[in-house]
């Protein structure tokens, strides 16, 4: 079977695998690379549990062949959290029991974290729209656009508790 050699950043550090030519990137990352937060829901796009941020925007991985990869910075959740210190956005999803069973949780943690960088002080409309492609069973939605409103602020420097339901 042929192989590509795919370099990258990933999570901030160069990385390169081997994938065949027609291998998704979610594929890859979980099986090459031991991105296990990535995870694969629909495999159409449709539901967000496989979203990574690809040179700063959020995407679905599973709509991406791993070779797309190549030459790119990609983030996944496993990045999030430096020094031993999670994420402001993890923590507010701790805090406001955003995570309930986590399938969807590592896609919506990116796709918060694309929106935060391009939009820091995001309104709530705004936040569900960022939030739009990555479907979630068990919260309801409200405790996650919550934490993403919180890590918003917290990442502000605003963390006197303002905006805690």
């Amino acid at each position: 079977m042929v192989k590509m050699k795919i370099s990258f950043i990933l999570n901030g550090r160069p990385a390169e695998g081997e994938a065949v030519p027609a291998q998704t990137a979610v594929s890859f990352l979980r099986d090459s690379m031991d991105q296990r937060s990535v995870k694969e829901g629909c495999g159409i796009g449709e539901c967000g549990a496989c979203t990574i941020i690809v040179n700063g925007l959020a995407v679905t991985s599973c709509l991406m062949t791993a070779a797309q990869l190549d030459g790119a910075t990609v983030e996944t959740t496993e990045g999030l959290a430096k020094s031993g210190n999670l994420h402001p956005l993890q923590e507010s999803f701790i805090q406001h029991n955003a995570i309930q069973c986590g399938y969807c949780t590592p896609g919506a943690l990116m796709s918060a974290k694309a929106l935060l960088a391009e939009n820091p002080e995001p309104t709530r409309r705004e936040i569900r729209k960022a939030l739009a492609g990555n479907l979630c069973r068990c919260t309801g939605y409200q405790q996650i656009v919550d934490a993403v409103e919180d890590a918003a602020k917290a990442m502000r420097g605003k963390t006197d508790g303002e905006g805690c339901r």
